[in-house]
Parts: C-alpha cells; sequence; structure tokens
C-alpha cells in the first residue's frame, strides 16, 4: 500500500466483517510509529464515504487519525470530522454551543473508558442543578438547565459516542440505555380567529401587519419570512385573478456567530449582510433550509395577495425617494433602508401591540401553529395538503402536533357510528328514512365557535378575508 510522506496514512480499504463493513488504513502516529487503524460501519455507503474523506484528506495532506483518551478530545474530532460535514449551520452553532457550556466544563476531563451509563445518569442529574447559559452571548441565565436542554445534550453524546464506537475508541455506547430526566412539551397558546382579526385591526404597524398575516395564511417560520425576496413572489394581476398568487419558500434569514460560518466556511449561505459594528460576533446571512421539504410553493389567499401588492407599491416609492442611500437586497420585509428585519424587531412589535391592547399572550411562530389548526379543520384533516404549507419534514410531525384537531373529527364519527349501528340496531345509513338519521348534537364548544364564526362574518370585510382563505387553501 502506498504511504503518504506527510501524514504516514495509506490508501483505505473496506474488510466485511459479519454484518458490519471496517474502513482500514495504516498511520504514522505522534511518536512516529506506523499504525493500523479499523472503523467499523453498520451501512457499506457510510463505510463507502468514509474511506473517499480518508484518501481525500490523506492526498491533500490534512487528514489525521481520531486519537481521543477523554471525552473533550473525543468531542474535538467529532465536530471536526462529523459536525462540520453533516450539520447544518444553526444545527453546528447550537451544538458546539451545548458542548462548550454544559459538556466539556462538566465531564470533558474524563477519559472515554470511565463513561459508563451509570456515570451518564449521574451526569443528567447534576446538569438539572446547573446555571443555564444564554448560547448566544454565554452569560449565566439564573435559572436552571431544563429536561429539554438535557435531551439535545444527550443527543449530541450519542451521536459522539456512536461515532467512537465505528472509530474502535470504545466498547459500546454509554448513552444508549441511560434514563433521561422526565420531559413534558409545554403546549403552545394560539389566538382564535376572533382574537387574531381583532389584532389586525388594531395593529397599526404595516409591516408587522403583513407579517402577521403572510405567517398566518403560509404557515410560514419567522425566519423563512423575513428571508422572503420578491422574486420569489408572483402577484402579477393574472395570477391574482386565477387564483395562483404564490410565493416560493427557498430561503430563510438568520442571524448566526461568526465563527461557526467561518467554521463551516460559509456553508449554504446565500447572502451575508454587513456587521453594523466590528466588534460583533454575530451576523445575519440569508441561507437554504436545513431540509429540502422547506423548499416550497404556497398558494397565496387573494386578500392576501393583494395586501402585499400595496405593500409593494409602498416600498417601491420609499426606494425612488431614498434613492443610493436604500441598500436593496429584494427582500419584502425589509427595514427602513433595505437592511434585513431582525426577528427581535417583529417579536417586540408583537409584544408591545399584546401589551397595548390587551390581548392574549402569544409568540410569533403561534401563528403559524394558528395556521395549521384553521386549514386542518377548514380541509376536513388533510395532512398531506397541511404538510406541503407548513414544510414539515414528514407527515407524521403534523399529527404529533396536531392531533387534538384530528381528535374532533373522531369525535363526531364515533357520535355518527353510534347513531346509525346502535340506535337504529345495525341498520345502513342507506336504509334508514332521512327523517330518522340523527345529527350529531352540538357541544358547547361548537356553539361557541359556531357565535364567533357568525360574529365575524357579519363583519364585510372580514367575512370576505375567511372566505378567500377557505377558497384558496
Amino acid at each position: 500500500m502506498r504511504l503518504c510522506p506527510q501524514t504516514g496514512c495509506t490508501s483505505a480499504g473496506i474488510v466485511k466483517r459479519n454484518n458490519r463493513y471496517c474502513v482500514v488504513y495504516t498511520y504514522k502516529h505522534t511518536n512516529g510509529t506506523l499504525k493500523q487503524k479499523w472503523e467499523t460501519f453498520t451501512d457499506l455507503a457510510d463505510a463507502k464515504n468514509r474511506k473517499k474523506e480518508v484518501e481525500y484528506k490523506e492526498s491533500v495532506g490534512t487528514f489525521v487519525a481520531p486519537q481521543c483518551r477523554t471525552l473533550k478530545d473525543l468531542l474535538k474530532e467529532y465536530v471536526t470530522l462529523y459536525g462540520r460535514t453533516k450539520w447544518a449551520l444553526s444545527t453546528y452553532q447550537s451544538n458546539t454551543a451545548l458542548i462548550s457550556n454544559y459538556i466539556e466544563p462538566l465531564i470533558g476531563s474524563m477519559k472515554l473508558q470511565d463513561l459508563t451509563t451509570r456515570v451518564i445518569e449521574g451526569y443528567y442529574q447534576r446538569l438539572l442543578k446547573y446555571e443555564a447559559v444564554d448560547p448566544m452571548c454565554g452569560k449565566r441565565q439564573h435559572q436552571y438547565v431544563s429536561p429539554g436542554t438535557v435531551r439535545s445534550v444527550h443527543k449530541i453524546l450519542r451521536s459522539a459516542f456512536e461515532q467512537a464506537v465505528k472509530w474502535e475508541l470504545m466498547e459500546k455506547n454509554p448513552c444508549i440505555y441511560a434514563t433521561l430526566p422526565k420531559y413534558t412539551a409545554k403546549k403552545r397558546d394560539i389566538w382564535t380567529a376572533e382574537t387574531l382579526f381583532h389584532a389586525l385591526e388594531v395593529c397599526d404597524d404595516p409591516r408587522l401587519r403583513l407579517c402577521i398575516n403572510l405567517s398566518f395564511s403560509c404557515s410560514l417560520r419567522l425566519g423563512e419570512l423575513l428571508g422572503l425576496t420578491w422574486d420569489c413572489v408572483d402577484i402579477s394581476p393574472e395570477s391574482i385573478e386565477a387564483g395562483r398568487a404564490s410565493i416560493y419558500i427557498n430561503k430563510e434569514l438568520q442571524r448566526v456567530d461568526i465563527a461557526s460560518l467561518n467554521a463551516l466556511e460559509n456553508k449554504n449561505v446565500i447572502t451575508r449582510f454587513p456587521s453594523l459594528s466590528s466588534r460583533c460576533t454575530t451576523v445575519q446571512v440569508l441561507k437554504s433550509p436545513k431540509t429540502d421539504s422547506s423548499i416550497r410553493t404556497i398558494f397565496l389567499p387573494k386578500t392576501v395577495a393583494e395586501m402585499l401588492v400595496h405593500y409593494k407599491a409602498e416600498q417601491d416609492m420609499t426606494k425612488d425617494a431614498l434613492g443610493a442611500e436604500y441598500a436593496d437586497y429584494n427582500l419584502v420585509v425589509a427595514g427602513p433602508l433595505g437592511m434585513p428585519t431582525e426577528q427581535s424587531t417583529i417579536n417586540g412589535a408583537l409584544k408591545q401591540l399584546i401589551e397595548e391592547n390587551d390581548l392574549p399572550k402569544v409568540v410569533f411562530h403561534s401563528f403559524r401553529h394558528s395556521s395549521i389548526t384553521y386549514k386542518l379543520k377548514l380541509n376536513g384533516g388533510d395532512i398531506k395538503a397541511v404538510q406541503g404549507d407548513s414544510g414539515h419534514a414528514q407527515a407524521s410531525m403534523v399529527t404529533e402536533q396536531y392531533a387534538h384537531i384530528l381528535d374532533d373529527d373522531r369525535r363526531l364519527n364515533a357520535q355518527r357510528f353510534g347513531d346509525f349501528f346502535y340506535q337504529h340496531h345495525g341498520a345502513e345509513p342507506e336504509a334508514l328514512p332521512r327523517a330518522e338519521q340523527s345529527t350529531p348534537k352540538a357541544s358547547p364548544v361548537d356553539t361557541d365557535a359556531a357565535a364567533a364564526l357568525a360574529k365575524l362574518l357579519a363583519d364585510p370585510s372580514m367575512a370576505t378575508l375567511i372566505k378567500n382563505l377557505a377558497k384558496n387553501l
């Protein structure tokens, strides 16, 4: 086998052992001796990818064989060899923050052979009594680490130890059977349609009003909304008239850590916006979404499409008035001088709207939940259609989050089933006289919803908006 003079590494080969595939190569140890390395994979494709990676890095002189004694050593190798290849920018940023804030300070110095399942479980309990850290600035938050954060730490450790097993640095993964702290996902509060339209009536901020309408009608995440550009908006008169007005989601706006951005060499970044100060450690970027399912076309209700037409006309007037002072990045939701809008700006405006009008407290992401909730109700639970708008990677993610909505239809199915087959002694529905076929009795919740809907429909503008929304979903 050919030996590289720079790294001491030979060309890699693949050896099958039982149902596993081992990538085998020889490398030069730090003490100058040659050693053979076996890295084990359960999937042949993963083994082939690793073989190519070893040979490529060996050819350019950057290959370093995994040699780790402590957890800190392993995590450094893990981030370099695995994280930079597999993780998206936001994932890299959050995972490296979790490693530096919660893993390395507590158990980073421990030797790999000392990390057992029992040790890991004890670490999780210690972590629950550890002061939480702001992931962006590193400041203490004067509150304990949450069970949700512990689960995120567990996910990183389990993946890192899995790589260590493949690299034959550990015999088994101590996280596989580790017991996690009990965690209950917090239910997100949302506004009813009546509250939402009242908020839009009293909102005097055109930018916030547009953001709420877009998020609610299109099921958008805030980063997707703020990253929307006019070239991805089809609001031509012909499209609006034919009911084909749409937006195309293919990027998102995000504020990221500059160190993470440089480490990943601007991975998936489309546009990097200038920093306001040389001392800033973060920067705003337009980047491609993490998953392919997030790239989608969403059809607009006619009312919302017309809002965009008016909003663009006003924005064009501003551009003409400011001339060269306007930094034109073609953003739909731009700042006064064309720069991207911070998520904190929209969140702050929403908080002010809620406080000034005594509205129920929600976060901006709640509008996405409201959107999906009402779409499921309007289309009778068509999960795939809603998934196409929401950009969820799997339909199961919709059913897990919104099962309570689908339960309403299932409850009515049970009532109808009982009416047809038990109260009428098994007679087929078609055989029953029309007068005898029972209609499920409306619950108090249904009655209240009907009253609220009737009140909304009494307002012509609200009725038009709701009807257009239902027509275009």
